[in-house]
């Protein structure tokens, strides 16, 4: 299980929510929060499924929904 750290102050709860639902057809997950960081555990459901690469997919889903959250409307990414 891949461990990944978000901090709260950069990406939104939202953003982390998007991500696990558009993903969990792949993989599994589990959440946890300390002080400063949501915490998402990441397991592929397929055993030759990279969790390396699919955490790096994770993480840029996340990093673009946040940014679609803050961004004015009415500006295209």
């Amino acid at each position: 299980m891949m461990q990944l750290r978000f901090h709260k102050g950069l990406y939104s709860s939202e953003a982390i929510d998007a991500a696990v639902t558009a993903f969990e057809p792949f993989a599994s997950f589990d959440r946890s929060e300390e002080s400063e960081h949501r915490i998402i555990g990441l397991s592929c459901r397929q055993s030759d499924d990279d969790e390396a690469v699919m955490a790096g997919e994770f993480s840029n889903y996340v990093l673009g929904a946040t940014v679609d959250r803050v961004k004015p409307e009415g500006q295209k990414s």
